[in-house]
């Protein structure tokens, strides 16, 4: 379990806010080259009480989101537009046996090529499955089911309602937008036994995301279906799994429902194959309204294994203190088997975006 944990941490819930991007600061631009910088801050006061290990603590720690900078190159030439990002993602809470031990992970480093074709991708970059079902979370600027007795991020929904679409090694390939509709089919590199022996999973990870958005009178609706295939050699597990969901806003509310149904697939880490060809499934369900500068939340999401169930209710509070600086109340209270938790935490916390 202590391993399990260890790597959930090293790349758990650091997904990007692709929105983040339009938003970035301009450093240079000229002769049809650009170069700009986005980046993201949070902390959180949190109090979590484990009712399964009894512990009750106090703590200021990083919310959903680790703290990143990221950075954003493109030219155009001719009829072409290549570009590309990197972005380094920190913790801010140290380790317990050393006083600096802050680590950096490099999320995102990947090349694009765009043209009237659509977009070409090669580079590291988050998967294509359920890929959406995380971006649209909107307890993404929170914090999410807690990790009380370790260091670094909380989870968001992972594996109460979604698994983690975790950075890997890719090439994808966009279709331009029609009427709203996008696909992005990307082949991915397998998780492999490469650290231990000669890989022993050389089937390539296959993904593939359809979306869809339009806009109505006074209102947004949009929604996502993706597929995932892989093998697992060793254990002769053939991996599959469908993620799906939609959300319409309108009037200050908004509706988002998600889902998945898989087999062979993590529910934590949606790139990793289990031993077993294990059916899994799990839902996510929100309500939100925006009332001026506050936005209220209200969230609950499960995930079955078939043996356990993990599940998590919360509700938040969102103030916008301006355009890039929000204040965050959130109240969650979860029973997750998985990751051995029965847990309530509050947490109070800023979270600075440009």
């Amino acid at each position: 379990m202590k391993n399990n944990k260890a790597k959930l941490l090293a790349v758990a819930v650091a997904m990007g806010i692709s929105a983040q991007a339009s938003a970035a600061i301009e450093l240079y631009n000229q002769d049809g080259t650009t170069f700009a910088a986005d980046g993201h801050f949070n902390a959180f006061y949190v109090q979590t009480n484990n009712d399964a290990n009894g512990e009750d603590q106090a703590r200021v720690r990083m919310g959903f989101l680790p703290n990143w900078i990221g950075f954003n190159v493109s030219k155009q030439i001719d009829d072409l537009k290549v570009g590309g990002r990197s972005s380094f993602w920190v913790t801010i809470n140290d380790g317990n046996t050393q006083n600096t031990d802050t680590a950096i992970d490099v999320r995102q480093f990947y090349g694009t090529i765009d043209g009237d074709f659509g977009q070409v991708l090669f580079g590291k970059d988050f998967g294509l499955y359920a890929r959406s079902n995380i971006f649209s979370d909107e307890l993404l600027l929170g914090t999410g089911l807690p990790t009380p007795v370790v260091d670094e991020v909380t989870l968001g929904n992972i594996s109460t309602g979604y698994p983690y679409a975790g950075p890997r090694a890719q090439i994808t390939y966009r279709t331009p937008v029609s009427n709203g509709f996008q696909l992005a089919v990307g082949v991915l590199d397998p998780e492999s036994g490469e650290t231990t022996a000669a890989n022993t999973d050389n089937a390539a990870r296959l993904e593939a995301e359809g979306t869809y958005a339009t806009e109505f009178d006074g209102g947004k609706f949009n929604a996502w279906i993706g597929f995932a295939a892989g093998e697992n050699e060793t254990n002769n597990v053939d991996a599959r799994g469908v993620a799906y969901g939609a959300r319409i806003a309108m009037g200050g509310f908004q509706f988002t429902a998600s889902g998945f149904d898989q087999e062979g697939i993590s529910t934590v880490f949606a790139s990793d194959l289990l031993a077993t060809e294990a059916d899994t499934d799990g839902y996510l369900i929100q309500a939100s309204y925006q009332a001026g500068d506050h936005r209220f939340i209200l969230s609950h999401g499960e995930t079955d294994t078939g043996t356990t169930e993990d599940e998590m209710d919360s509700i938040a509070y969102f103030y916008n203190v301006n355009s890039n600086l929000k204040l965050i109340a959130e109240y969650d209270v979860a029973d997750s088997v998985t990751l051995g938790q029965d847990t309530k935490q509050f947490a109070i916390g800023a979270a600075l975006s440009w």
